[in-house]
């Protein structure tokens, strides 16, 4: 295959992926990781390997290791905030007997373009003491997700691949190699390897800890962990840059600029590291810090290598502030002039946040909302009510105009948090929550909810919809919705279905109202399909 595609980073994962031989991939949307599954799923239906969305992140990891216990491979797609979810499977499957190849490709969002906190999932693979890949463009993650599914066969455990948002929604030319054949169907005969009671979990426990020395081997010999310039263990040399991921990029690209600096300066080049693979090469860090006055780390998201070298290093470091990274925010830690720029003075330029689309379902839930709110309690705050709410689309109605949502947390956090608000004697606590977001994390504290009956309203916002990560569809659909929340024990007198249309606002209203002032748990689901969702689907079936 000789023919270069010109791939998101996210598609180049997806495409190593199936040309790796997975037979099935599972994932919840997040931004930025959305686009892998979405290129599976469409590759799925014209006849490749299996590819589904799942009800979240641990349900997703859960399937792929049924997938591996079989003996094949499964992919699994996530973004950061979404390991936090499958982090139980995750640490666990660490100690399993891993068969066939088992990957976790999980897009961090360095500056939170899309996300609520900026953590960096190094630290799970450092944690779980997996390894880990980094690749710093879209061949690389091309390749590194094809040699993951090998290295976890090789050492029996789960690998993490990570991206970052500039590499996942970056397009690059992309050489694609030949497609390997899918892992025949083999159970696994080790039964002791996968039954984690506690006699046979600290065996695999030990094992895991003796396998760190083949896997840092593995690590140090690695070729993406490269080093450029040579290490003299008799002279004391005055810098050296340890670079990661797209860090390594925007070094370069200020490359020849800083050796004539250095140059100008009477000064060779520095030694460079750059670390693509994980656990972190010790031998040749704690080489470069023994024998360099000054250490510069370019990487992007929190200090990880940064962390790591504390140990090795001492106080023996300059560290670039972390978040995300430019050539140009990396330029005063190399000693090089910002670049010239012209500075436009706009005074009084209006804000323009994101707000949710004009016609939007949401928008007539939340009018429905405030009246409710303001008839039960109108002065100033409303402190009598309490609106938690969530992740997703309507996020935005934290804003101007419409203003309704006073916390926003985690996915499914709005449930239990009004259940602890109305236990801790506030007067109406409501949950507000996506539909998609309420069978990803909410269905649990509902049914804390209806065990203490909990005086509480929980507010469905129905839009077969996972809208803000690219219009996927509901898992549970809006008609068996119903049935699902009646399972988990809601008394029924106190389920309600409404339309979320402008034309109802006022009718709605009167009878959210009547539900909150009900002294126990209740839930009140508005339904209206995504507009966006629709405008999708229709050009899809074009």
């Amino acid at each position: 295959m000789s023919e270069k595609l010109a791939l998101l980073g996210d598609e180049a994962v997806a495409l190593g992926a199936i040309h790796a031989g997975i037979s099935a991939a599972y994932g919840y949307p997040g931004t930025p990781s959305s686009e892998i599954m979405q290129y599976l799923i469409d590759e799925f239906e014209k006849g490749g390997p299996i590819a589904r969305w799942c009800s979240n992140e641990k349900t997703a990891l859960e399937a792929a290791l049924g997938v591996s216990f079989a003996g094949c491979r499964a992919l699994v797609t996530t973004k950061h905030v979404g390991l936090n979810v499958a982090a139980d499977p995750l640490i666990n499957a660490a100690l399993l007997k891993i068969k066939g190849g088992l990957v976790i490709a999980v897009a961090d969002d360095p500056g939170m373009h899309s996300s609520q906190n900026e953590q960096d999932s190094r630290f799970y693979s450092n944690f779980a003491m997996i390894p880990c890949l980094e690749p710093r463009n879209q061949q690389e993650a091309y390749e590194m997700i094809r040699e993951a599914f090998d290295i976890s066969e090789k050492f029996n455990v789960p690998v993490l691949v990570r991206l970052v948002t500039r590499l996942a929604h970056a397009r690059a030319a992309v050489s694609p190699r030949k497609e390997r054949a899918k892992n025949p169907v083999s159970k696994t005969t080790e039964t002791n390897g996968w039954v984690l009671i506690p006699s046979a979990a600290r065996k695999n426990y030990a094992a895991l800890l003796e396998k760190q020395t083949e896997i840092q081997e593995w690590s140090s010999n690695h070729p993406a962990n490269k080093l450029t310039g040579s290490i003299n263990e008799n002279i004391i040399t005055d810098l050296a840059i340890i670079t990661s991921g797209l860090g390594c990029n925007y070094y370069e690209e200020n490359l020849e600029e800083f050796i004539a600096l250095r140059k100008k300066e009477g000064k060779n080049a520095p030694v460079h590291l750059h670390i693509g693979a994980y656990p972190l090469p010790e031998k040749i860090v704690r080489s470069i810090c023994k024998n360099t006055e000054k250490v510069i780390v370019i990487e992007e998201g929190q200090p990880f290598i940064m962390q790591m070298i504390f140990g090795i290093a001492g106080n023996k470091k300059s560290i670039i502030p972390c978040g995300e990274l430019d050539p140009d925010n990396i330029r005063e830690a190399l000693g090089l002039a910002p670049r010239k720029s012209i500075s436009l003075q706009i005074d009084n330029l209006p804000q323009r946040p994101p707000i949710l689309c004009q016609g939007c379902p949401h928008i007539d839930s939340y009018q429905t909302i405030k009246k409710a709110v303001f008839a039960l309690d109108p002065r100033q705050g409303h402190p009598d009510v309490g609106i938690n709410s969530d992740i997703g689309c309507y996020s935005l109605g934290v804003a101007e105009p419409l203003a309704v949502p006073e916390s926003i947390v985690c996915m499914g956090a709005c449930v239990g948090m009004a259940k602890g608000a109305s236990e801790a004697g506030l007067k109406y606590a409501l949950a507000v929550i996506g539909d998609s977001t309420f069978i990803h994390s909410g269905i649990t504290p509902l049914i804390d909810a209806v065990d203490a009956n909990a005086a509480m309203t929980l507010i469905i916002l129905d839009n077969s919809s996972v809208a803000m990560t690219g219009c996927q569809p509901t898992i549970v659909k809006s008609k068996n919705l119903k049935n699902l929340i009646l399972g988990c024990g809601v008394n029924p007198d106190h389920l309600l279905i409404l339309d979320a249309k402008p034309t109802l606002v006022e009718e709605n209203a009167v009878k959210l109202k009547t539900e909150i002032e009900y002294k126990g748990l209740s839930v009140v689901i508005f339904v209206r399909e995504c507009l966006e969702a629709i405008r999708k689907q229709r050009a899809k079936n074009k």
